[in-house]
């Protein structure tokens, strides 16, 4: 970012002889170089672009005349566009072939372009326009990029994840926001609906004085604004863990469910915090690098602190959401052990009942037998005409009655 105003502060100081960090001759810097430089580097991407052709162009061929290049057509996806000078907005180009042609006018310009899912062509166009390297485009395409920070020349390209908390569905919403910083143009590229960058335009365009300080202060303010969209979010995750704490404890049966699903967004929330951490640091030392203003060095800690703060806070929410698991998994445990142990204690107190009622059955049938037997009306039976038949008869009944009893008691049947 500032390396562009560092190096072009340098060359104005050094003389013919100076020479830049490969050990070539440096010239001093021309009123129109940047304009031939920045034609040459279109010119090696659009041959970059373009597949050679497999087959040459017929001989005979009369020579057409060339149509006029077309100015790009109005791009659909362009969220809004602004040529900016001394930190205030001198135009509102509607369309992107008008800002190209008002910035080469205005060389102290400083564009501002924001995209919302733009298409490859619209890209290809910027790119070209800008030099953008071609794996930053491509990523910026592709989206689904981690976090990441990775300079091309004179253009950073920065990968941020933005969330917000969604009240209603209690989830939260990642978004993602891919950033190409050049000496003279900011651009921005947005999958998602978070975050919302209007309103870091608007907090831009009220302090000029900030603004004026460049592409590297619109850089600050966007990481500003996803890093304060970050504390909605980290407030109601809070209260979705307070919340879940109580369900464990009531015993509601969903609340494992809710647990692994905040628990999938906490893993998503590390993926989007945790490389900030490391990508700011890198930025500040490139701040310090190039001697960008201390104001914004001040301003850039100061976001890189709110990270850590952050960072730290989703790293615990996460171990809080595993201990709590840990917990209604043990809670589940116990409860599923005493249903078991009740249905055990009522199968025994069954099985007892079955007992006593087939001890009194296995009594009652000893009697049932021998008087079913001796019940019999055949004219020809063991001690039918004895006298001391019935008397016997009911004394073994009683016996075999006894006996039983005796027996069943002793068991603990009865």
């Amino acid at each position: 970012m500032s390396e562009r105003r560092a190096r072009s502060a340098s060359d104005d100081r050094s003389g013919p002889g100076d020479t830049d960090g490969s050990g070539e001759a440096r010239e001093p810097a021309s009123p129109g170089g940047r304009k031939r430089s920045r034609d040459a580097r279109k010119s090696l991407w659009r041959r970059a672009l373009t597949p050679p052709s497999s087959s040459p162009p017929p001989r005979h061929t009369p020579p057409r005349e060339a149509p006029p290049e077309a100015e790009p057509t109005e791009v659909v996806s362009v969220v809004q566009s602004a040529l900016y000078r001394d930190g205030v907005r001198v135009s509102t180009p509607a369309s992107l072939a008008e800002t190209f042609r008002e910035l080469r006018e205005q060389p102290d310009g400083m564009a501002w372009i924001g995209l919302a899912r733009p298409t490859a062509a619209e890209l290809h166009s910027l790119a070209a326009e800008f030099d953008l390297h071609p794996l930053a485009v491509e990523d910026a395409m592709e989206a689904h990029q981690r976090p990441k920070l990775e300079r091309y020349g004179e253009t950073l390209f920065v990968v941020l994840s933005a969330a917000r908390y969604l009240d209603a569905a209690e989830e939260v919403d990642f978004g993602e926001l891919h950033v190409f910083v050049g000496p003279d143009f900011v651009i921005t590229v947005r999958h998602g609906a978070a975050p919302d960058l209007s309103a870091v335009r608007r907090r831009m365009e009220g302090s000029p004085e900030l603004l004026r300080l460049g592409p590297e202060a619109v850089l600050y303010a966007i990481l500003d604004s996803v890093v304060d969209g970050y504390v909605p979010v980290v407030s109601g995750v809070q209260n979705d863990i307070d919340e879940i704490e109580t369900e464990v404890f009531r015993g509601d049966p969903a609340v494992s469910r809710r647990i692994y699903e905040l628990s999938r967004e906490m893993v998503e929330f590390q993926r989007a915090t945790r490389p900030l951490v490391g990508m700011l640091h890198s930025l500040m030392a490139g701040f310090a690098k190039y001697r960008t203003d201390e104001e914004l060095q001040r301003y850039l800690r100061d976001v890189a602190d709110h990270v850590t703060h952050t960072s730290e806070r989703v790293d615990g929410f996460r171990q809080a959401l595993t201990d709590i698991l840990t917990v209604n998994a043990t809670l589940v445990t116990q409860q599923q052990n005493a249903e078991m142990r009740a249905l055990a204690e009522a199968g025994f107190e069954q099985n007892e009942e079955i007992k006593k009622i087939s001890s009194w059955a296995a009594i009652l049938f000893a009697p049932t037998l021998v008087g079913t037997i001796y019940g019999m009306n055949f004219s020809h039976m063991p001690e039918l005409h004895w006298v001391l038949g019935y008397p016997f008869a009911i004394v073994l009944m009683a016996v075999v009655c006894t006996s039983l009893y005796i027996v069943f008691k002793r068991r603990d049947w009865l």
